[in-house]
């Protein structure tokens, strides 16, 4: 018999952002967030403006979906420099450990270093250790404190980086 997870994580598709996900997308992301910390100034900037502050700044949201249902996310949003961060990243509980999280990763990863990219950085919090994990699986190193970026985000104190190319 096969799992609920394995069986999700066959179904899924992954996707690029369409009109009328931005409520999918703010739902993903309030789960997870509400579950564990509280949203912040420049998640509801971010939630609130998906279109604006990822998508027009020539960045990239996926979805993971089925049977037509939203049930993950994850930004790419471009930086500076073929800097790329993985941002806003989610599934809901029902299909976590089920491998989506990892498609969705490895389809941002891929989709930066199409577009040109030579690194991607993210950021996330030490309590978040399956997510940690995860990074850590597809290639994510930890950064040094001495150097971290500064964060818009309080409840950031992990950062991750994922070099695309030796540039």
């Amino acid at each position: 018999m096969i799992s609920a997870e394995m069986s999700a994580a066959n179904e899924v598709s992954i996707r690029e952002f369409m009109p009328g996900d931005a409520a999918s997308f703010r739902r993903l992301n309030e789960e997870w967030i509400e579950r564990h910390f509280a949203i912040e100034p420049k998640d509801e900037e971010v939630l609130s403006d998906p279109e604006g502050k990822i998508l027009g700044r020539g960045g990239k949201i996926f979805l993971a979906v089925i049977g037509g249902q939203a049930l993950g996310c994850c930004a790419l949003v471009p930086l500076e420099d073929g800097e790329f961060e993985i941002a806003k990243m989610a599934v809901t509980e029902s299909v976590r450990r089920a491998g989506i999280g990892r498609k969705l990763l490895l389809v941002a990863i891929a989709a930066a270093r199409s577009m040109g990219g030579t690194h991607v950085w993210l950021e996330t919090n030490h309590t978040m250790t399956p997510a940690i994990r995860l990074y850590e699986s597809v290639g994510f190193r930890h950064i040094a404190p001495e150097r971290f970026k500064p964060s818009l985000y309080a409840r950031s104190d992990v950062q991750m980086e994922f070099k695309l190319s030796n540039r």
